[in-house]
């Protein structure tokens, strides 16, 4: 077999700073001949981003990267490539660790390097670095970015929590620095919110097995399908140290008014919920529900395959079609609700009366298509903002 002579790289990210940097440490320090990159946006308001460059010995370079339309993000992008092209040139560096700033989410930078990385290296994997003593603080961290002092942009509008979750959930590998302070809820509530993650110590030797992935690549396309609602891969039922995740999966629609005003309670009820969900009166849309910090971020998602025309099919992604097929039902075909909610303390049985009180009645729901059209339009300003 010929020698694969790329230049690997491994992309490290997570709010948890102390745990990112110590983890970034131990690899360099593990694999002779790696290298970091890290943006630091902390000054990016400023008009400023600083570009470090480290080995095990040190800082190796620092200088600044250009401001790309007022956005630490878009600079990052423009100027992150061609470094990494230039040390796959050098064909000196064994590998490169991408070392993320606390709030830029590594789906973004993933699928940069995948795409635009051109032949000299290769994405091996994404690699999210985790203090389990702190999972439940952040996410149940509702305050904006920008009040963290976290913003990546002045337009950036996301919170702690919803950050924190998605660069959990996106990583196939949580990198856990353990401390005094963690304990089994902790550990729990980690296992709950990603099963399918493969956790390593940071001061194991699997650390580094896990950066290199024996060359094989990072596949952006499939990562991207598991955190779509259409298809997420979500959590499954559990119940352990005090951390429960209620999965509750209906085929019948929700009332829009009674949903609406339910909809802080719900995103209340737990420190993290996801998933897809079904409107009477959108009988044809299939909404993401996604919710942290006691934040709710609702969406159109686009259309439930069951809407579609048959010759549409042949244009949907192989992994949707084989996602809706799983929740096929013979009158409603993939329209449903299908919402998970993981949380220390979860009231199960009063979150699912609640949830229940919002579907539509029997009445309700004899009326048909035609009937529930008529209902409230309690969602217009959500999914329709002027």
């Amino acid at each position: 077999m010929e020698r694969d002579t790329r230049l690997p790289v491994v992309i490290v990210g997570g709010l948890h700073a102390d745990a990112r940097k110590d983890v970034v440490d131990r690899l360099l320090r593990t694999v002779p001949g790696s290298v970091a990159l890290h943006h630091d946006l902390a000054g990016a308001a400023h008009g400023e981003v600083r570009r470090l460059i480290r080995d095990a010995t040190g800082l190796l370079a620092e200088d600044g990267a250009p401001l790309v339309n007022d956005c630490a993000c878009c600079a990052l992008r423009e100027d992150l490539v061609p470094e990494l092209e230039r040390l796959a040139d050098g064909r000196l560096t064994r590998l490169a660790v991408v070392e993320l700033w606390d709030s830029v989410e590594p789906k973004a930078m993933a699928e940069v390097v995948a795409v635009h990385g051109g032949d000299g290296m290769v994405l091996t994997n994404v690699i999210t670095a985790v203090d389990p003593a702190l999972v439940l603080a952040y996410l149940s961290n509702g305050d904006d970015l920008a009040e963290a002092g976290l913003a990546a942009a002045p337009t950036d509008r996301r919170t702690v929590g919803d950050t924190w979750a998605r660069q959990l959930e996106y990583a196939p590998v949580l990198a856990l620095v353990d401390t005094d302070e963690a304990d089994d809820e902790d550990r729990a509530l980690l296992a709950q919110l990603h099963p399918t993650a493969r956790r390593v110590a940071a001061d194991s030797a699997e650390l580094a097995e896990a950066a290199l992935v024996g060359r094989t690549y990072f596949d952006v396309e499939a990562a991207a399908a598991a955190q779509h609602p259409a298809c997420a891969l979500l959590p499954q039922e559990a119940d352990d140290a005090g951390v429960t995740t209620l999965v509750w999966h209906r085929r019948r629609p929700f009332h829009p008014e009674r949903l609406y005003r339910a909809l802080e309670d719900l995103c209340c009820a737990a420190a993290r919920s996801r998933g897809r969900f079904w409107l009477a009166d959108r009988p044809d849309t299939l909404l993401a529900w996604d919710a942290a910090g006691g934040a709710l971020c609702v969406e159109n998602a686009g259309p439930w395959l069951a809407s579609l025309p048959d010759a549409a099919w042949e244009m949907v992604p192989p992994v949707r079609r084989a996602a809706a097929a799983l929740d096929w039902h013979p009158e409603h075909g993939d329209c449903c609700q299908h919402l998970v909610f993981t949380s220390p303390g979860l009231d199960r049985d009063g979150l699912e009366r609640l949830l229940e009180s919002c579907l539509l009645t029997d009445a309700e729901y004899e009326a048909g298509r035609d009937g529930w059209k008529h209902l409230p339009a309690a969602f217009d300003s959500l999914l329709d903002p002027v």
